[in-house]
């Protein structure tokens, strides 16, 4: 199967960026390439290094970015950003992009698991390798089943969800999508599931987080990869759900902030001065016309970021 992925605010998020032709730039997330092609096109002696941690997509990604010389295509997870710069001997760069959505190929290739919508196997992994969904359902205990469906998806029945998960899996493993969601929806009050959308979304989503320690690799990453920005270089993030987009707001409001004195001194103590500015101060949000043409973008954000 050919991997699919409409890119959200293509434009918006590279232009963000301002390429130099001669520029550094790291695409965290390839996925498609949409956003690197748009990247290594404005680019005559500058590099772009496309990272991504999913097999398919790295194998895509390089093949379409075969026509641009300046391009390079890395199979990591950007959390590691530093230490791929350090093999490829690149002390600083002018950009860094991370698109955290899940790729159209991966929600439409029933047999990857990540969706709701197909039955197949419980999967989950983004890099195709270690702990799965199948792990998670039918290994972690109910108290940390419960957890993480309430901290990574922000379940108000995640108890009850986890409680019969357990009891599921004591007659048999919990093997597909189809009888994951089947019981999700067997643990939600029936006027709850007729609000807010497919009601197993947000377990899916918390399971897929958990699998791919996808907060923990998005902190590390804000955390790291801004050291490795040059001065004026700009950081841009398409967020798709609250809790990584809040995330991403704080990060960034940390490093734009400087001073971390109580309010009521009346003068700086700490000495910090800011390291960055805000160059959206408020989210940018697709555009209407995007929005019609592909509803899988109605959740996204994009902040940005310019080290000073």
């Amino acid at each position: 199967m050919e991997f699919q992925h409409v890119s959200v605010m293509l434009h918006e998020a590279v232009d963000a960026l301002q390429v130099r032709p001669d520029g550094i730039y790291v695409d965290g997330t390839a996925g498609g390439a949409g956003h690197s092609c748009e990247i290594a096109g404005r680019l005559t002696t500058g590099r772009l290094i496309a990272l991504d941690k999913d097999p398919d997509a790295v194998a895509t990604a390089a093949q379409r970015l075969g026509a641009f010389p300046a391009a390079q295509v890395v199979q990591s997870d950007f959390r590691e950003i530093p230490q791929v710069l350090d093999r490829l001997g690149i002390p600083a760069v002018d950009g860094i992009l991370l698109d955290l959505g899940v790729s159209s190929h991966q929600l439409d290739t029933p047999e990857r698991g990540f969706s709701y919508q197909h039955d197949a196997p419980l999967d989950m992994r983004m890099a195709q390798e270690g702990l799965s969904a199948y792990d998670v359902v039918n290994t972690f205990p109910e108290e940390e089943l419960a957890r993480i469906l309430r901290e990574f998806g922000e379940e108000k029945f995640a108890s009850r969800i986890a409680r019969n998960l357990v009891k599921a899996r004591e007659k048999r493993p919990v093997e597909t999508t189809f009888q994951l969601v089947e019981l999700v929806k067997e643990s939600i009050p029936a006027a709850a599931r007729r609000e807010g959308g497919h009601p197993a979304k947000r377990t899916f989503q918390a399971i897929r987080i958990a699998v791919n320690s996808e907060l923990d690799s998005l902190s590390r990453c804000l955390d790291t990869a801004f050291e490795r920005l040059a001065p004026g270089g700009r950081f841009a993030v398409i967020t798709f759900h609250s809790l990584e987009d809040r995330m991403v707001k704080q990060k960034f409001a940390a490093y734009a902030r400087g001073c971390t004195c109580p309010p009521d001194f009346p003068v700086c103590v700490c000495g910090k001065t800011p390291r960055a500015r805000l160059v959206t101060r408020k989210p940018v949000l697709p555009s209407q016309a995007e929005l019609d043409s592909n509803n899988r973008s109605r959740t996204a954000k994009l902040r940005v970021l310019e080290k000073i």
